[in-house]
């Protein structure tokens, strides 16, 4: 048994937001390790769903994390050692139609969460997700690193920066001394299994189904695009850092691709259509949408020096393990020891 499934063994942890995309592949690799996972988070919206899929009878909590009285009921229940909240309205689009619900989820949600975390007796570390959309993007193109200035001009990005800004004074308020918390920002993830609205690999699958090109807003707009089991290995590695090692360990992380993956949403379209011969293909969308950064990538530079983190997919493979995943569940195979077969696979990669 490695060191990190050695520490993972038997912990109590506890999962916000396990019904979504990255929760539920987060879910399936913390069960690998054979860690006790409890989940919080509002039932899955859409059908199929991922976390139905990967099921395996873990324990579910069905709540949202706005209602503070069953959060806080949930978490004392669960008593965990490690926390990693991952429950948050994550889409830009959505933002911009529900501002207000944006903030209520994203903000007093996280604050909710970390007020509850308060009176655990064995909590040995919290992780915040985030998102790389928490910087001050002013459009230049340069890899964001930890440092730099956080903002956010849509509903979306902004209350991200504002769950950033939050954590950190419950951390210096509230948890100092104390269990660490720290805020993890990863870029674009794809991967098997997602089927949400207003998400590029999801819109292109359905666009296949449809027999029609997928329409594009912003075709020439640069993002860090990674396969979704990256930043989740990522995720794990600064949470056994921060119970191992609490003074050393970094308390907001970058989780990003190797600069090679950084391109444009159309390549990512043509890569994918590629992949299903040809299919969907992509149009302009010449319609008005909401202003997103032209470019917008990272630097990882502190997870590699301090967590030792790197990708071990590059762009061409992140794009064929995508593809083939969702061509496995189009022929109807078992797709939970499909995505098993691809965690092992990946944690086989040098």
């Amino acid at each position: 048994m490695s060191a990190a499934e050695s520490f993972w063994q038997n912990r109590r942890v506890l999962v916000t937001g396990h019904t979504g995309f990255k929760g539920a592949w987060l879910g399936l690799m913390l069960r690998s390790l054979d860690a006790d996972v409890t989940g919080f988070a509002l039932a899955p919206d859409t059908r199929p769903n991922l976390v139905s899929l990967l099921d395996e009878g873990s324990r579910s909590i069905i709540g949202d994390i706005r209602n503070a009285e069953l959060l806080q009921h949930s978490v004392s229940a669960s008593d965990p050692q490690v926390v990693i909240h991952m429950a948050a309205q994550a889409l830009v689009r959505e933002s911009y139609q529900d501002p207000v619900g944006t903030f209520a989820t994203n903000v007093i949600g996280t604050a909710n969460l970390l007020q509850a975390c308060r009176a655990l007796r064995h909590l040995e570390c919290i992780l915040v997700v985030t998102s790389d959309k928490v910087y001050e993007n002013d459009g230049r193109g340069h890899p964001f690193c930890e440092q730099d200035r956080l903002g956010g001009h849509d509903p979306y990005s902004n209350s991200k920066a504002c769950a950033e800004l939050l954590t950190a004074s419950f951390r210096d308020s509230f948890f100092s001394p104390g269990p660490p918390v720290a805020t993890v920002r990863a870029g674009n993830v794809i991967g098997g299994g997602d089927w949400s609205q207003d998400r590029l690999v999801p819109d292109c699958i359905r666009a296949i189904d449809a027999g029609a090109p997928v329409s594009l807003r912003y075709p020439d707009a640069v993002r860090p695009w990674q396969h979704v089991l990256e930043p989740l290995s990522g995720y794990l590695a600064l949470a056994e850092a921060l119970v191992n090692s609490p003074v050393s360990a970094p308390r907001a992380v970058n989780f990003g691709p190797n600069p090679a993956s950084f391109c444009t949403v159309s390549a990512v379209v043509d890569a994918l259509s590629a992949s299903f011969g040809g299919r969907p293909g992509w149009v302009p969308d010449g319609g008005l949408h909401p202003p997103e950064a032209p470019a917008l990538t990272l630097t990882s530079a502190l997870a590699e020096r301090t967590l030792k983190w790197r990708t071990k997919l590059g762009f061409a493979q992140t794009l064929s393990w995508t593809a083939d995943w969702y061509q496995a569940h189009r022929a109807g195979e078992n797709m939970l020891h499909y995505s098993q077969n691809q965690l092992a696979e990946y944690r086989r990669l040098a």
